[in-house]
């Protein structure tokens, strides 16, 4: 049984997962998730990070209402407005860019959209077609769509995966500057602790299946106090209650 419904606290995310489990080839329940609790409060960036396969994926379906069948309950942002970036930017091939950003916020204005063009550098890209962009293009398009619906809970599933360091750096930017803007509360799944230091508020550190948070490392510098040392040593932290080797988190 599961109950998932607004909350009562605008942007608040409150998730209380008692078991996800999957069915086997044999037959059998596999537990995913469990006993996995975490609160998340309006414009916070929250991060997972945790091992390969531990279920991080998992709970972003969970939270976006894609997956149903789990024991607990997710208590969502008030006003209930959802976004989801996944790792593939999943632009309809046929549309243009802005026809793809229309489709999903139909009722964006014009200075809206300029807005979100201009910061994600997209401004001359508007009549292009999603074959005519390298990817990091088509990424901004993806976080430009999310972010067109003006949400109230933003999920990110590694939205920077595959792309080199500078061009996700930049990226990067971008989306703590639109987050700002807007007061988003956000979750983020990353491979890269790294980014998950640079963009976090909060660090949720899964366990291995069935993943539960082990710990929570919230990071009270602002972002742009956050130097090297700082960085490495909220790394070593994160390596100290999961293990790490050489900055990463595998997904």
């Amino acid at each position: 049984m599961n109950d998932a419904r607004p909350a009562g606290d605008s942007g608040l995310l409150e998730v209380r997962i008692e078991r996800k489990a999957f069915g086997s080839a044999s037959g059998q329940h596999v537990d995913v998730l469990r006993n996995v609790s975490f609160v998340l409060r309006r414009g916070e960036v929250g991060v997972l990070v945790g091992p390969s396969g531990c279920g991080k994926t998992t709970l972003l379906r969970l939270i976006a209402g894609s997956d149903t069948d789990y024991e607990g309950t997710i208590l969502r942002p008030a006003a209930g407005k959802l976004a989801m970036v996944f790792q593939e930017p999943r632009l309809l091939p046929w549309r243009s860019v802005e026809d793809n950003v229309r489709l999903i916020a139909p009722r964006v204005d014009e200075a809206t959209l300029a807005m979100l063009f201009d910061v994600l550098e997209l401004a001359q890209h508007r009549s292009h077609y999603p074959g005519e962009l390298s990817l990091g293009l088509a990424r901004r398009v993806a976080l430009a769509r999310a972010f067109a619906t003006d949400p109230d809970l933003l999920l990110l599933d590694e939205p920077f995966v595959s792309l080199d360091e500078a061009l996700a750096r930049r990226l990067q930017e971008e989306l703590i500057l639109l987050v700002e803007k807007r007061t988003v509360t956000t979750l983020l799944v990353t491979h890269d602790v790294d980014e998950a230091v640079r963009l976090g508020d909060r660090l949720l550190l899964l366990s291995p299946r069935p993943a539960h948070v082990v710990a929570e490392l919230p990071i009270r510098l602002a972002r742009p106090s956050r130097g090297s040392d700082d960085i490495a040593a909220v790394k070593a932290e994160i390596a100290r209650h999961i293990g790490g080797n050489n900055g990463s988190a595998t997904t």
